[in-house]
This record gives structure tokens, C-alpha cells and sequence, in this order.
């Protein structure tokens, strides 16, 4: 990596000297150190790779080798990008409207930008880190003063073929600022122990504003998960201004998405209190945004099915049990609430296709009797399932899978997380997204399969209960609904065939049979549950 950099910088002291006074002899000993910078570069990620081989590597070890890898990478990347841009220079036969003296200062700047890198990795320098990345914001302002000088150039001389490789020229020493700013993300992803890009790196700085003490204190990062909306996850370890170990929970990312979450932590924490994180920090950024939410002790649910005891399984399911019951009394409302599961399915179908078009076929016909396809099944149940909402409302969660119920044994208490969605609803929601959020779960051994099928189960038998007491005589045609379209849109995040094959036959036998009931005859309905979840 030291002579690498020794060696970039030789590279670009000639670019500043060629751009500087263009001189074509200048020109071919830059283009003559290519195999130089190249070599060196694939010699560094080749020691990175042997390295993370060779033996078993911790999380910070392996991070750090990434980091050093992408340094190397972007570095003869810079390398090239310089030889392109004087590649192009020098085609120009009218060197003056190359305006050539300008660069020296964007290029000067690469240089001592890159003179940096080396103190910054071996000190774990997060501040030097960050001025590296902000190299790309003058080299970026640079480009577009140069560039509208080019195009206004354009339009008052015939040298039009000159001008067109100046921009080409301009456009390779603007994807230098990239890079740099690429080398920056790698320092600071060491640094906190988690891949971060660098305006993340910005927004976790300014959430963390308000809770943590010294702002030069190094913050420590752990990726806790990434959604499928586009969000990260992360656990976030600082010293608050009392110099106390804090430990938070920190979300970025599309600006409506993160809004939805922190309004719906809010709501929980008035509508039933204790049960979602408290939010210590909220920032928002153009079109993203940040929450610092409270760390949860405790599991999800989904690491107590697949590797809890018997004994803490049953413990968890009681304390969900109950919780979620309490939820639905004390919240519940006399508004009518129409779950709207068929409407839900079909937007969701396109991506099912997309991903196992052979599991979905259309129409076919079988000696003589027309099965309809799975779409038109859906749109045959949507206008059955408008004509029965629920009778009434409760506050659901909205989004009730496995891993977003936390349970903390030692203060035996259910926690939910993930609450973008949640809104008054029918409880049919929550129970269905609960019941498949297992069954879908990729498991294959049969004391495994068993055990998932018994807590989705429980579920519905609790749920059951509870709607024998509201009188409620439509739960389990809606139910039904419900599971459909759980079981053939969760398909959309299973690669395995097989696995979606089972989900998706489960959802076209659902909905046939449910179809097959008389209209007016839905509370008389039963769905054999235990049969859908045992394989």
C-alpha cells in the first residue's frame, strides 16, 4: 500500500505538470507507468484475499480487509482515470480551448487528498476520513464551472470536435472526486465497524448530536439488518454526555419511510404504553432521514422458534399471547375495518410472477374442466372479501412478522419493532402475516417444521377465542383471506422453488375453497389450519 501511494502520487505530480504546460513527452511517461500502479494495486487486494483465507477472521478483521481491498481498487482508479484524461487532451488539436491551466488546481488537490490516505488508515483517523470524501464536493464544483464554459464555447467556434474531447477530458477528472469519495467510505466503514456510505456517515453524526458526548469520541457500529424498502439497521455503541455506555438502535433512510416509523413508535407509545422503543433522536436530510431508537434487550421471536428452548418457547407464546389480547381490548373500536387482503395480493403479484413465472400459470384446462389461474381467483375473492369487513377495529401492528417481536425474559415483556405500518386495522392482519411469517421461514428439518407449525397454530387458536368473544362471526372466512394472500405474496422473498411451490398451491387451494361457499353462508366457514401449517 506505501508504494502504491508513493506511487500514485508520482502519477499525478506529472498530471499537474502536464496539465499545467501540455506537453506530449510528459504525456507518454505518464501512460508508461500503467502496469506500474496496476501491479501494485492487484498485489495489495491480492494480499487482502489471502488473508482473509488463511485463517478465520473476526468481524472488524475482515471489514478492515475490504476496506484496504476498496482503497486499492479506487486507487488505480484514480491512476487510470488520469491517463484517460490526458489520453483525451491530447487529441485536442487546439490546445487553448482545452483551457488546460484550470485543472491544476482540482488536480493538485486530488494529490494532496490522496497524500492523506495513508495516515488515515494507520491512525483510524474518522475526521481525515471525512476530508477526504469532501475532496469530491470542490472537484464536483469544478466540473460544473468548467462545463458550462465547454458548452458555451460550443456554441461560438467551429472547433466543436476539439471541445467534445475537453469534455471528455473534464468527465474523467470528475470521477475522481468518486473515487475519493469511495476511499473515504472504506476508512470510515473500518473505523465503526460497519460498510457505511458517506453522507450516512453525516446523518448518524447528527442524529447522535443530541444524545452523545464528546463528538470526537469514536461511535461503534453493528449491522443489525437491512429492509426490503431500502433502509439500514444498525446497533449504535457511544458514551452519552455523562460518559455512561449507551446503547441505541440507529434506521436511515427514505425520508416517508423513517417519518412512518418515528409516527408510528408515537402512536404506540399513546395508544399502549411500554410496548415500542422510546426515540432519543430524529433527523431528517433532504429525502432521507434518521431515527436513534432505544435498544430492546431481549430476542425476536424468530431466534426463540428456531433455537430456543422448549421452555422459553412457551414462556414467549404466553407473554405474546397476552399482550396482544390486552391490545386488542383496549384498543378495540366499533369502526368497521376492511382488511382489503385480495386488493393487497394483486399489487404484489407482478413480483411473485417475476420471480417464479413457472409457479404461476394461467388458465389451464384438464380433461374438459376449466381451472382459472390464481389471478382471476383473486379478483373473484377481492369482491367477495368487500362485502365483509370486520366488525370492528383494534390498533395493529402492521407489519407482524417473526422478527419484529422481541421478548425480554428477564423482564418477561413483549416489544415490537418495525412499526411503519401500524394504524387502527382488522386483527385478521396482524394474525395472518404472523401465522406464514413462520411457515415461510426456510427450515427444512421436521422437528423444526413441527415446532413452527404449533406457534402458528397457537396464534390463530388465541385469535379464535378472542372472536368468539366479539362475537365475531366472519373471522375465520376472513382469515382465510388473510393466509392467502400471506402465503402467495411471501413468495416474492423465496428463492427456493419447492419452498414456494408449497406456498402458493396453499393459496390457490385456500381460495378455492373459500370461493366454494355460498354467498351469505361465510360464517359457517372453517379452515383446517393444523392441515395448512403441518407439511
Amino acid at each position: 500500500m506505501s508504494f502504491l501511494l508513493a506511487e500514485l502520487d508520482g502519477q499525478l505530480a506529472r498530471l499537474v505538470t502536464y496539465f499545467g504546460a501540455p506537453q506530449s513527452a510528459v504525456a507518454a511517461q505518464l501512460i508508461q507507468r500503467a502496469g506500474y500502479s496496476s501491479n501494485l494495486a492487484g498485489r495489495v487486494r491480492k494480499a487482502c484475499l489471502a488473508a482473509m483465507l488463511r485463517k478465520k477472521s473476526d468481524e472488524a478483521r475482515r471489514l478492515r480487509l475490504q476496506g484496504i481491498d476498496t482503497v486499492a481498487r479506487n486507487l488505480d482508479l484514480l491512476s487510470r482515470l488520469g491517463r484517460r484524461a490526458v489520453d483525451q487532451a491530447e487529441k485536442t488539436r487546439k490546445i487553448k480551448l482545452l483551457r488546460a491551466d484550470t485543472y491544476v488546481a482540482p488536480l493538485t488537490l486530488v494529490r494532496k487528498t490522496v497524500a492523506c490516505i495513508q495516515e488515515a488508515l494507520d491512525g483510524q483517523d474518522s475526521r481525515l476520513a471525512v476530508r477526504i470524501g469532501q475532496a469530491r464536493g470542490e472537484i464536483d464544483t469544478f466540473h460544473d464551472r468548467l462545463f458550462r464554459t465547454y458548452t458555451r464555447d460550443m456554441a461560438e467556434t467551429k472547433h466543436t470536435e476539439d471541445l467534445a474531447y475537453a469534455l471528455l477530458a473534464l468527465n474523467e477528472v470528475s470521477r475522481m472526486g468518486e473515487a475519493l469519495e469511495a476511499i473515504s467510505e472504506a476508512l470510515l466503514s473500518i473505523n465503526i465497524g460497519q460498510t457505511v456510505q458517506f453522507e450516512r456517515y453525516f446523518t448518524l453524526r447528527s442524529v447522535l448530536a443530541g444524545v452523545a458526548g464528546d463528538e470526537d469520541d469514536e461511535i461503534s457500529l453493528k449491522p443489525l439488518a437491512e429492509t426490503r424498502s431500502g433502509s439500514a439497521i444498525s446497533s449504535v455503541e457511544m458514551r452519552d454526555r455523562k460518559g455512561r455506555s449507551v446503547a441505541a438502535v440507529f434506521k436511515d433512510g427514505d425520508k416517508r419511510k423513517v417519518k412512518e416509523e418515528r409516527v408510528g413508535v408515537k402512536s404506540w407509545n399513546s395508544v399502549y404504553p411500554g410496548l415500542a422503543p422510546e426515540i432519543l433522536s430524529y433527523e431528517k436530510n433532504g429525502q432521507s432521514a434518521a431515527l436513534l431508537i432505544e435498544h430492546l434487550d431481549g430476542e425476536t421471536f424468530e431466534d426463540i422458534v428456531l433455537g430456543g428452548s422448549d421452555a422459553a418457547l412457551a414462556t414467549a407464546q404466553k407473554a405474546l399471547h397476552k399482550t396482544v389480547r390486552d391490545i386488542w381490548r383496549t384498543t378495540l373500536t366499533d369502526e368497521p375495518a376492511q382488511m382489503a387482503a385480495m386488493e393487497q395480493l394483486a399489487k404484489r403479484m407482478k413480483d411473485v410472477i417475476r420471480l417464479h413465472p413457472r409457479l404461476v400459470p394461467g388458465a389451464q384446462t384438464i380433461n374438459g374442466v376449466l381451472l382459472p389461474g390464481l389471478p382471476a381467483l383473486i379478483d373473484r375473492a377481492q369482491a367477495r372479501e368487500a362485502a365483509l369487513p370486520a366488525p370492528f377495529s383494534v390498533y395493529i401492528h402492521g407489519d407482524f412478522n417473526l422478527d419484529n417481536v422481541i421478548y425480554d425474559p428477564v423482564a418477561a415483556k413483549i416489544r415490537f419493532i418495525d412499526l411503519h405500518r401500524s394504524r387502527y386495522m382488522d386483527y385478521v392482519q396482524d394474525v395472518s402475516v404472523f401465522m406464514v411469517s413462520n411457515y415461510r421461514l426456510q427450515v427444512l428439518d421436521a422437528a423444526t417444521r413441527a415446532r413452527i407449525a404449533g406457534v402458528a397454530v397457537a396464534m390463530h387458536e388465541m385469535a379464535e377465542k378472542f372472536a368468539r368473544r366479539q362475537k365475531d362471526g366472519t373471522y375465520h372466512y376472513r382469515l382465510a383471506l388473510g393466509l392467502a394472500r400471506s402465503f402467495a405474496s411471501s413468495t416474492r422473498f423465496v428463492v427456493d422453488a419447492d419452498h414456494a411451490r408449497r406456498m402458493l398451491l396453499r393459496a390457490r387451494y385456500i381460495l378455492e375453497t373459500a370461493l366454494a361457499v355460498p354467498e351469505g353462508r361465510e360464517a359457517r366457514f372453517k379452515l383446517p389450519v393444523k392441515d395448512l401449517f403441518h407439511d
